[in-house]
């Protein structure tokens, strides 16, 4: 009966569960913020592509 309440104590007091948990959170946090930037980001790419093109196909549009 000690060694199981000896080992209940060890696996209470180890922390390295909750480390993992953490960089997991900040690890999806970043990501998060990555996808939402490429996001916006493509948005205005996309707009600059569309305008390049419109100048290639019509070249007296663009000044």
């Amino acid at each position: 009966m000690h060694r199981i309440q000896s080992d209940l104590r060890i696996l209470l007091q180890d922390e390295s569960g909750v480390t993992a948990i953490e960089y997991a959170l900040v690890a999806s946090l970043i990501a998060v913020v990555i996808l939402g930037a490429i996001a916006a980001l493509g948005n205005t790419l996309q707009a600059l592509w569309d305008r390049v093109a419109g100048c290639v196909t019509n070249p007296s549009s663009c000044a």
